[in-house]
């Protein structure tokens, strides 16, 4: 019976979104989308405003030195942030999409070249605030950027849809404590890393996601980065729907994926100016313009921060890609995989670049993604070995691929086996760019250099933690604790003999469960107010992905935004 309604559930939101025949040969039904942009799909409203958005223009970067500095100049430092990527999604550990059909070269280089952090963690489960962590280089939940940006009409619209047995959760008396989506920001009393690399000399850059405030001050060229070219808000289309150049998947059992159609718009902003179309897909044209600024900065020591949002939904894939893959069968699997196979691509051109301009020795380079592969793009194996995904902090949702390169400071060929976290980039970054750290506050993340070079020994954290509401983790040692509000469960774990979490010790280890749930309570005395309520929960399985239905015995987490 339970299965009967569930399938009753996702026919019912699939037929929400009544969508028109394929207008691109390359996709088949499974990949069908909206029909034109200017056309919602039946039953999905708008979540975010509209605006107009301008063809697309050529953009000058700002020009700096004709010539080299004779004397040895601090390091460029490249930061590469992937969106949603899966721990599976990259070669270097012996996986990749689809059985290994998509290698990646090129990101890969960067640990083999350098350092592989075998237990590098994003800082949180979700885009935002683990974007928060890295670039403040503190836990998000110091000063309150707890959940994920949402405008309400998106929260309300996602958790009305029904999955079957375990429901999302809604508490619309707290809508009454909600901050307008425009006021949600990392707050501006936080440093970020551009505006101490700035004041150490760097020429500062954004390119891509921000997702850390809309409203002007709360925008990248305000919060210490002297260009910024990308998208403020949370995702961007990669081409428009119907262009010619793109082959799509849409995910009609995703309430998520179908709120992402109807809303997302093709654009890019420089500086915060107005919105205009990139020329391209989005992947290659802001690395085509992180290309351009490498050449317009080569002689001056710069930080870019290039945040992709690939992989993320939208799944939208160039023809070219998608075309390279014919021995994946599965149409949302090769859109996927096309996507990734883009990426490497990508990122193998911007190191080619620094190259092309002798500045390789010259460069700490940097690789991650903020959170791990999401459970709704119905793709099982994105995070393997590990369990869990994107929304959750069992080690598939922030287990992430975290790589440094750095010739003559960091050797090829080294793993470095200690847990580390995003916040660790941030002062790796300024002691690199010889910055000063804020003496002001606690900060939470240490120069990992020292550690990669073997000159301190012993782990950069004791303990490490993450919160969303009544979800909260620590992990200590190697010892790794969850504590959920829904279900009211504690799950523990010895990760040095079982790192994918899969014998729950808190029945008959009370001793350690009672130590970590002490660490929990102080590090929660130490952190303040979520600056916006959670206003529902959504149920995350562990073990397999949004696709599949749910089964009465399987386990999951709430997750709250």
């Amino acid at each position: 019976m339970r299965r009967r309604l569930l399938k009753s559930a996702l026919m019912a939101a699939a037929a929400c979104v009544a969508i028109a025949a394929p207008t691109n040969a390359q996709q088949p039904a499974g990949g069908a989308v909206p029909a034109a942009d200017s056309k919602l799909p039946p039953g999905v409203m708008l979540t975010r405003p509209q605006f107009d958005i301008g063809p697309p223009r050529d953009v000058a970067w700002q020009q700096g030195p004709a010539t080299a500095p004779k004397a040895r100049r601090q390091p460029n430092i490249i930061l590469i942030v992937a969106d949603d990527m899966g721990y599976n999604d990259v070669t270097f550990n012996g996986g990749g999409v689809a059985g290994g059909a998509v290698p990646t070269p090129n990101i890969d280089s960067i640990g083999r070249e350098g350092v592989n952090f075998a237990q590098g963690y994003a800082g949180h489960g979700t885009c935002a605030p683990s974007r928060a962590a890295l670039l403040t280089g503190r836990y998000p939940t110091r000063y309150g950027f707890e959940f994920t940006p949402t405008p309400l009409a998106f929260g309300r619209q996602v958790r009305a849809f029904h999955y079957g047995i375990f429901n999302p959760v809604y508490y619309p008396e707290r809508e009454a404590e909600l901050i307008p989506y425009t006021e949600m920001g990392v707050p501006t009393d936080q440093v970020m890393l551009p505006q101490l690399l700035k004041d150490a000399g760097y020429h500062t850059m954004q390119f891509g996601k921000w997702h850390l405030g809309e409203t002007p001050k709360f925008q990248p060229q305000n919060r210490g980065f002297d260009e910024t070219l990308g998208f403020t808000g949370g995702g961007s289309m990669f081409l428009p729907r119907n262009d010619p150049r793109v082959v799509n998947s849409f995910q009609g059992f995703d309430p998520i994926d179908m709120n992402l159609w109807a809303s997302l718009q093709f654009y890019v902003r420089k500086d915060g100016g107005p919105a205009f179309r990139p020329k391209r897909h989005m992947t290659d044209y802001l690395t085509d313009e992180a290309v351009r600024a490498i050449d317009a900065n080569k002689n001056r020591p710069f930080f870019m921060y290039l945040a992709y949002n690939a992989p993320h939904t939208p799944l939208q894939a160039t023809k070219e890609d998608y075309d390279a893959l014919p021995q994946i069968a599965d149409h949302r699997m090769r859109v996927y995989a096309a996507m990734i196979r883009g990426l490497d691509r990508n990122v193998g051109r911007v190191l080619e670049k620094l190259q092309e301009e002798g500045l390789e020795k010259d460069t700490l380079v940097i690789f991650t993604s903020d959170n791990g592969g999401a459970y709704y793009i119905g793709l099982p194996e994105v995070n393997r070995p590990f369990r869990g995904w994107k929304q959750t902090f069992f080690e598939g949702g922030i287990r992430e691929p975290f790589f440094m390169r750095w010739p003559g400071v960091i050797a090829p060929s080294t793993t470095y086996r200690a847990p580390v976290s995003h916040f660790d980039i941030f002062a790796t970054a300024v002691a690199a760019g010889r910055g000063a750290m804020p003496k002001d506050r606690a900060m939470d993340g240490v120069d990992l250099t020292p550690y990669v070079q073997g000159r301190k020994t012993g782990r950069p954290h004791e303990a490490l933690f993450w919160r969303t509401g009544a979800y909260k983790v620590v992990r200590a040692g190697d010892w790794k604790l969850s504590v959920t509000g829904l279900p009211a469960k504690d799950w523990l774990y010895d990760l040095s003999v079982d790192p994918t979490e899969r014998n729950n010790l808190a029945a008959t280890q009370p001793e350690k469960l009672a130590e970590l749930k002490a660490l929990l309570a102080k590090h929660d005395a130490e952190q303040v107010k979520p600056l916006w309520p959670e206003l529902g929960m959504t149920a995350v399985m562990l073990d397999h992905s949004l696709i599949d239905p749910q089964r009465p015995n399987d386990e999951y987490v709430y997750w709250g935004n």
